[in-house]
């Protein structure tokens, strides 16, 4: 399916760019290319497969949690340049 100048224009004004000549007659023909490459798609017989979002299964990838013993307050703090008590402290980020 080729498409026309006035098409180009027409998609690039809705993406709102601003093409010169050139750009007009590269993306024509790579769109044109695209749409082509559908076509043949479409003649694809897709009857027997389902429809999915994902095409292949997703699995977790993700540990389970398990708890575990924490640090230690002085151990935590014992790099801190300034510290409050068992807190970090910090110069204000808001007034």
């Amino acid at each position: 399916m080729k498409l026309s100048r006035e098409e180009v224009l027409h998609i690039a004004r809705l993406a709102r760019l601003g093409l010169t000549e050139e750009d007009v007659a590269k993306f024509g023909e790579q769109l044109s290319n695209i749409l082509e490459n559908f076509e043949i798609l479409k003649q694809v017989d897709t009857t027997d497969v389902p429809p999915t979002a994902q095409s292949i299964a997703l699995q977790n990838v993700m540990r389970d949690d398990e708890v575990t013993p924490s640090l230690a307050p002085e151990d935590i703090l014992a790099n801190a340049p300034r510290r409050e008590g068992n807190c970090f402290r910090v110069r204000a980020v808001l007034e």
